[in-house]
């Protein structure tokens, strides 16, 4: 038998893919966001406190990238409310895991940047009267994002392209669009066929956007 394209189906319902590709980059928004708090506020942490602290941190870190991101969806989302006894949407289940999954890769970011601070500059705020929590704001903590704003659009990215396993759990993005089509429709080879470059297009354009911000807040060397 053999098999005829057509995409009739696929653009008559185009509009969940295309609600599914915004919901995506929410979902990826929200991530990296709640992922950069994690990751600099534990990386602060770890970058001038104790042992014991820098242990638990390194736990953290080590649990999360060496399990892969499904498992943690699956825990989260099924595992989590059963034990606790309640109950949250699929789509906030997901975004928590996501935050999670960033902020365990972005503490070594962050404290790669924090290494990565000319000392000059900690030594002058410090001659200029600021107190350390001062010097963290105002000196620390802008002149780090700076230095590593390339891993954080890569992150960004990566997450971008990670929202594809917001699926398994229902939560109603692209891939979960395109399944859905798919299943409806049987047109898996048509439907893909316009899910892939919907990938990456907006993969590209976010490299495209994201380098121009490098470029704007990058740190000049004289």
């Amino acid at each position: 038998m053999q098999y005829h394209l057509n995409f009739n189906f696929v653009w008559r319902y185009f509009g969940r893919l295309g609600w599914g590709l915004a919901l995506s980059l929410e979902l990826a928004a929200a991530g990296i966001i709640a992922g950069i708090v994690i990751g600099l506020v534990l990386a602060l942490l770890a970058h001038g406190r104790g042992r014991v602290v820098r242990g638990l941190i390194a736990a953290y870190v080590e649990f999360i990238r060496n399990v892969p991101l499904l498992l943690l969806v699956y825990l989260v989302f099924y595992g989590i409310p059963s034990v606790g006894g309640f109950a949250y949407d699929a789509t906030t289940s997901f975004i928590i895991t996501l935050a999670v999954y960033a902020g365990a890769y972005l503490v070594e970011v962050f404290r790669a940047g924090l290494d990565a601070i000319p000392r000059g500059l900690i030594d002058a705020g410090r001659a200029i009267g600021l107190t350390p929590l001062q010097r963290a704001l105002y000196v620390q903590i802008p002149t780090m994002l700076r230095i590593v704003l390339p891993s954080l659009s890569n992150a960004f990215i990566s997450l971008f392209k990670d929202t594809a396993i917001a699926s398994v759990i229902a939560v109603p993005e692209l891939t979960y669009g395109a399944n859905w089509i798919y299943t409806n429709t049987f047109r898996i080879i048509e439907v893909y066929a316009v899910v892939t470059p919907m990938y990456l297009l907006t993969g590209w354009g976010l490299l495209l956007l994201l380098r121009q911000l490098e470029r704007r807040f990058a740190l000049r060397r004289t």
